[in-house]
């Protein structure tokens, strides 16, 4: 009796499955739901994210919803869409990324809901253009000091020179000296366990932990760690800069037993995207002589002749090299996060049709910044279309959407902008480099976050 009790609860829960999963809405949009009861389109979504949503919009117009794993995925991808995306009181942000940021950092319900706001708007404080000024003459000597451990000459991977070098200088401009891994001598076991918690962000923020034991070990590395550099950071009074870090603010910000599980969310948000779209940068114009070229002639005329062991670039000295900055948002653009998400938590209109509370609203700015309507050629990395750009003001070119939009624009934005402007000029003034590897292709596998590179990206350096 035991195995029939057995096959006729099956036979309910999938019916159950697939009665919930035929669920129709009203004036909805069009929904691809796979053939899985519950899985949906998963596994198809799944293989290659970015390429499914072109094909998608293809075929079903330019608002789809996508169910998979019981969720129901509602992509926007008409530019006149991306205020209501962004402004409207029917949607939030924060219900939208709650349940990732539990998965991924182990903040509960009741915690994020509570102490978000107040993190955001700490970060969004202390990294204004004016304090990211105030952080920019150490992150300058932090840069300096890393870049001469490279020696005099090498060959490695592009990607990962530069995690080695970013990784301690910004978190020790933005944690404190005390707490950059390079000098405590954790900087190699470090780099391993950010790299798998970062290349296992996005599967780690839908899947209990019991399913990624790799990541898991090293989410629960980085939560020590993090414990410990708070210790340090509620024992010093200030660091060599004579100010408080961003770690330090945070310390005083989140009085619950969560306040590591936040630092590891405010450490990953610093570095995960900066490092890959500094990989970019320096790919796209080393592959382009002419851009390379153009580049160079302003580094030198800018920096003239410096020392090239002890390089000092001031914020006045980036003004001066206004292609740079350019080539590093065209790198932006081209490899901008293949999704950034809201939650719909009242019927939402948009074209003709309404979208249910519930749904997760979905704008991919990777596609947003295809739209041959404001950036002709969009396949092409073209540093000169920037110059139609509004920088001293800092306004960015109409249909760019890399850092998100509204309330919850990416908080740490102009500290990223210049910590990468300052990044590219200097170790190009500082190295002669040779591309190995042809450019890369961006993987198609992620939604979440700077698209990274498919292949190698080999690189030969001599310090001039």
């Amino acid at each position: 009796m035991d195995w029939i009790t057995l096959t006729l609860s099956l036979i309910v829960i999938v019916i159950s499955a697939h009665l919930l999963f035929s669920e129709n809405h009203t004036n909805a949009p069009p929904c691809i739901k796979g053939w899985i009861p519950w899985f949906g389109a998963a596994l198809e979504f799944g293989k290659a994210p970015l390429d499914f949503i072109a094909d998608a919009r293809a075929k079903h117009g330019p608002v789809f919803t996508v169910y998979a794993t019981g969720k129901r995925l509602t992509f926007v991808t008409l530019h006149e869409d991306f205020r209501t995306f962004f402004m409207s009181k029917d949607v939030d942000f924060e219900q939208a990324v709650q349940d990732a940021c539990y998965n991924t950092a182990s903040i509960s319900k009741e915690s994020f809901f509570k102490f978000h706001p107040a993190c955001n708007a700490l970060i969004k404080g202390r990294l204004t253009p004016g304090n990211s000024a105030m952080l920019a003459t150490h992150l300058c000597e932090e840069f300096n000091e890393q870049l001469e451990l490279l020696g005099d000459s090498g060959t490695r991977c592009l990607n990962d020179l530069v995690r080695s070098v970013m990784y301690p200088a910004v978190m020790s401009n933005l944690l404190g000296k005390c707490n950059s891994p390079q000098q405590n001598g954790s900087m190699k076991e470090f780099k391993e366990r950010f790299t798998v918690y970062d290349e296992g962000f996005e599967y780690g923020s839908q899947l209990p932990d019991m399913f990624l034991r790799e990541w898991s070990t090293a989410k629960h590395w980085l939560l020590s760690l993090m414990g410990n550099m708070i210790v340090r950071a509620e024992e010093g009074e200030h660091t060599d800069t004579g100010r408080k870090t961003l770690l330090q603010h945070l310390v005083t910000t989140i009085t619950d037993k969560f306040l590591p599980n936040y630092g590891l969310l405010m450490l990953w948000a610093s570095l995960a995207n900066a490092i890959p779209i500094t990989f970019w940068a320096i790919a796209f114009m080393m592959s382009k002589p002419s851009t390379y070229k153009k580049a160079m002639e302003e580094i030198h005329a800018t920096l003239k002749n410096q020392d090239t062991k002890n390089t000092s670039i001031t914020l006045e000295d980036l003004q001066e090299m206004p292609y740079v900055k350019w080539c590093i948002l065209e790198a932006t653009r081209l490899r901008a996060p293949g999704a950034i998400t809201r939650r719909v938590v009242r019927p939402l209109k948009l074209q003709n049709y309404i979208i249910p509370p519930g749904d997760m609203l979905m704008v991919s700015p990777y596609w947003a910044h295809r739209n041959p309507e404001y950036f002709p050629d969009p396949e092409e990395f073209k540093p000169e279309r920037w110059e139609e750009a509004d920088l001293v003001k800092n306004v960015f070119l109409e249909g760019f959407v890399a850092f998100g939009g509204g309330k919850y624009q990416c908080p740490g934005r102009w500290y990223a902008i210049m910590e990468l402007h300052m990044f590219v000029a200097m170790i190009l003034y500082k190295f002669d480099f040779t591309l190995l590897d042809p450019l890369p292709k961006p993987s198609s596998l992620h939604l979440v976050g700077t698209q990274q590179p498919e292949g190698p990206c080999t690189v030969e350096y001599r310090h001039r």
